[in-house]
């Protein structure tokens, strides 16, 4: 069942989501060659924590940390680990906030220095990607037309969309109907209503869209090894078009 959100109840869910975005811009001051993913996620649980809010992911169905890191190949909910950043890495932070029991959740990727032009081609494109779906999230289209929007300007470029992880709807809930495909065909699926509250999160791979998991059951990786990328919002339909409610503004 979709929960349509009242606009109470997406001011609520703006506070968590500005609290986000403060933990993003300060990340991109941490997130540097020789630093780990551990210290990354000891520092967004302090920062969170200490201005009132709460990392949801952390014992989310036994999830052990408050971010997922994922780095290079691993396409998501990477474990946060104690091997140093290098030079050339990029690294995808994602994270939910809980203020007041209203959650906002945001995946970003981030350069570890200088990165090769694979990895910021790669980047340029999964952040554009993301744009042109949040374009489609707009009352009376379709959620298709969000994955469709994203796929055809994916796969024009080269790259290939992952099939198996979908945004999501998210209020009091992390994870709410409706189901956020990030591939698919116009005019097809749920129509989109004033009310709705989303996440859209393409991963966006160098080579095939295909995975493996990791023995620890939660993380994600490209099949063949190669670069994977994510960003996320969440988002408000209105009237008047979709708010981003995680939107970084400039130099992000």
């Amino acid at each position: 069942m979709i929960v349509i959100k009242t606009k109470q109840e997406i001011e609520k869910m703006q506070v968590a989501a500005d609290l986000l975005v403060e933990v993003h811009k300060a990340l991109r001051k941490e997130i540097k060659p020789g630093v780990t993913t551990m210290e990354l996620d000891k520092f967004v649980e302090e920062f969170i924590t200490s201005r009132g809010g709460w990392p949801e992911q952390k014992g989310y169905e036994g999830f052990p940390y408050s971010i997922c890191a994922s780095v290079n190949d691993e396409i998501c909910h990477g474990f946060p680990r104690k091997k140093p950043l290098k030079e050339g890495d990029i690294v995808t932070i994602d994270m939910v906030v809980n203020v007041d029991g209203y959650l906002a959740d945001s995946a970003w990727s981030y350069a570890v220095g200088e990165i090769s032009a694979e990895a910021k081609e790669l980047m340029d494109v999964t952040k554009e990607c993301l744009y042109r779906g949040i374009e489609q999230a707009k009352v009376g289209n379709r959620l298709g037309d969000i994955g469709h929007a994203i796929q055809e300007y994916a796969e024009s470029k080269g790259y290939s969309v992952v099939r198996n992880f979908v945004g999501h709807g998210i209020g009091k809930d992390m994870h709410e109907d409706p189901q956020v495909c990030h591939y698919g065909k116009p005019g097809r699926g749920v129509r989109i209503q004033e009310g709705m509250v989303f996440t859209i999160e393409p991963m966006i791979n160098v080579g095939t869209w295909k995975i493996s998991m990791d023995d620890n059951e939660w993380t994600a990786r490209t099949a063949d090894g190669s670069l994977s990328c994510q960003y996320e919002h969440t988002l408000a339909i209105t009237a008047d078009g979709p708010i981003i409610l995680t939107e970084q503004g400039e130099g992000a």
